[in-house]
Order: C-alpha cells, then structure tokens, then sequence
C-alpha cells in the first residue's frame, strides 16, 4: 500500500452500468489480494444518516462533523453548510493508504476511466469522443464506433487485468 495510490474511475450516463461494475470491480480486486478504496460522486442530495438517530441529531443541532465509531467501522460526515463542494483531490487526501482508488462518477477529472454503456441507460451518447481520459469502453451491446479497447460489461477479470496494466498495479 502506498500513500499515492493508483486511481482508476468509472465513468457513465446513469443507468449505464457503472456501480454494477465498481462493486464486481471491487471484489475482484480484494479477491486478488489488494487494499481498494472508492470515491462516488453524487448529483444530488444524499444521507447516509437516519432520522432520529443520535448522529443525524448531532447534525440537526449544527455539529460540523460527526463522526460514528464502533467496533467494526467508522464513519464522519461533513457538512457543508453552504461551504463549496470539496475537490476531487481533497477527497482523496482523506482517504488511508491504498493500493487502488476506483472512482465512480466525476466525469471530467483527469484520471485514466473507463466509460459503462448499457442499453438501458438514461442517455446513449458516447463520452469517449470527448474525454481524451477515457482509455477503454465496457457495454452491454456491440461498440463498433471507437479505437479503444471494448469489454463485455460483465467481464470483471478481464476489466480488472486491463487496469491492473493502465496503473502499473504490481
């Protein structure tokens, strides 16, 4: 593990595959035996908290973290307060050492990514053509419209062997 980890993100329309793939992603990497950690970016409001629970009070009443810790985990929650969104790299600066980072979502940062494309998506335009970052392309259906490598969206190991060479993973 190291203190700058190999980042690798996941990029998509919604509905295009891409949580499907970071979790298959995930536990094919910590199947071969390295320490991943993840970042997703969400476009909307999200709470990981519940309603009633002493840390959601904690967070009513103004606190600006949180942070819940037991036996089996831990977690803090950070709140913004009107405060910017922070970047890309400030969240990856609080992460612990890793041998891997896969990120899901921010689609324009300047990391190696691969785009998900399902039939099913919200939109079916293709991001590679204007994303110099994307290196390789996962779908559900043929792709006959790109030079980059294309994967069989389900074909974990074979995604998972191609990142391991675009990182340099040992």
């Amino acid at each position: 593990m190291t203190n700058t980890p190999r980042i690798f993100g996941i990029a998509g329309w919604k509905n295009s595959g891409k949580t499907g793939l970071a979790v298959r992603l995930v536990e094919e990497f910590t199947r071969r035996g390295y320490a991943i950690s993840t970042i997703k970016h969400a476009h909307h409001d999200f709470d990981i908290d519940k309603v009633g629970a002493d840390s959601y009070r904690h967070r009513q009443a103004g606190a600006h973290e949180v942070a819940i810790v037991s036996g089996t985990r831990f977690a803090i929650m950070h709140e913004l307060r009107g405060e910017p969104e922070p970047s890309f790299q400030e969240i990856l600066s609080r992460l612990a050492p890793c041998d891997l980072v896969l990120i899901e979502g921010y689609k324009r940062e300047p990391v190696p990514k691969i785009e998900a494309r399902r039939l099913e998506s919200a939109r079916r335009d293709s991001l590679a053509p204007t994303d110099p970052h994307i290196v390789a392309i996962a779908a559900d259906h043929s792709v006959e419209d790109t030079d980059l490598p294309v994967f069989d969206l389900n074909d974990t190991a074979a995604i998972a062997d191609f990142i391991v060479k675009v990182t340099g993973l040992p």
